[in-house]
């Protein structure tokens, strides 16, 4: 029995059919694991120790009635805990930054999921640009006048937030658009950050490929295709899932990746790859895992906790 905490945005409001998250706990408690939930502001580092105020959890794949919470308890993570499974969603922001922080005072004693610090050096978009010749052209700056010269040079283009997530501000711009400088002044009023620039890949009409990887190892793909006038694909904004075969291609990507994820202790992983052109790592709160089960695949969620418990063991 692996005493786990989840750390994650409120239960309430996921949907339990579609939910990666919810899918690993119900196979934890399948196990026999005991759970707990909490959210990043129920931490607390005091002299030293890290704390957290977290409430025992059931679950259960019933709509509506999918979840129980019990009275909260103050838990000393290091001698309370085993496994902290960090599934908050993005964006990834300081707040999401320090919470890596506060986790990796009592990682690797107690196992976080994936390991805080490589979370924290391993920006979605940016780590992918570890990887030559793996992406179409990409360039990141807030620089207006280069990424006017991106955008001259390559034509169609998307243009996405650095630290953004599920398809939010994702927009194409083509080779006639001129609304560049426009965009970069509204994006600068809301944060800081540089912009992502990509050279646009038709194929994305045909789906975006979300491959899953656990523990550096292939665990399966689906294809998610975007609804009729949109470019994005997310399913979060209208993306259909559907089951899909991986390519010579997408294996040679996987092959590149693998054993550095598994290096890094990046043990549940879902990356994006449009026409043979690898998009985005998502080492955050990756999601596919139940699409893949329905559609006869492997079943992730189990893989992760055979993962888990034999580093635990």
């Amino acid at each position: 029995m692996l005493r786990t905490a989840v750390q994650m945005d409120p239960l309430a409001p996921i949907n339990i059919e579609a939910d990666t998250t919810f899918m690993m706990l119900l196979e934890a408690q399948a196990r026999g694991h005991r759970l707990w939930w909490h959210q990043p502001q129920n931490l607390a580092l005091e002299d030293g120790e890290l704390f957290v105020r977290a409430w025992p959890l059931t679950v259960r794949p019933v709509r509506g009635d999918h979840y129980e919470l019990g009275q909260p308890e103050t838990l000393k993570v290091a001698d309370a805990l085993d496994v902290v499974l960090m599934r908050q969603d993005p964006p990834f922001d300081m707040a999401y930054v320090t919470a890596t922080y506060l986790l990796e005072t009592v990682h690797p004693r107690v196992l976080v999921v994936n390991d805080p610090s490589e979370v924290r050096n391993a920006p979605e978009k940016l780590f992918a640009t570890h990887f030559q010749g793996l992406q179409p052209p990409t360039i990141i700056s807030g620089d207006v006048d280069v990424l006017a010269d991106f955008h001259l040079r390559h034509g169609d283009v998307v243009l996405k937030p650095l630290h953004g997530a599920a398809g939010a501000g994702v927009m194409r711009l083509t080779k006639e658009d001129r609304n560049l400088a426009a965009l970069v002044e509204t994006f600068a009023a809301i944060n800081r950050d540089p912009l992502v620039m990509q050279a646009f890949i038709p194929a994305v009409s045909e789906g975006d490929k979300r491959i899953i990887l656990v523990d550096g190892e292939v665990a399966g793909a689906i294809n998610r295709v975007p609804p009729k006038g949109e470019t994005r694909s997310n399913l979060r904004v209208g993306g259909v899932a559907e089951p899909v075969e991986l390519t010579a291609r997408d294996r040679e990507i996987c092959d590149i990746l693998g054993p550095e994820l598994k290096r890094r202790g990046l043990i549940f992983v879902g990356i994006d790859v449009i026409g043979g052109y690898l998009t985005e790592i998502n080492v955050t709160s990756p999601t596919g895992a139940q699409q893949l089960k329905r559609f006869g695949g492997a079943d992730a969620a189990a893989l992760l906790w055979d993962v888990i418990e034999a580093k635990r063991a």
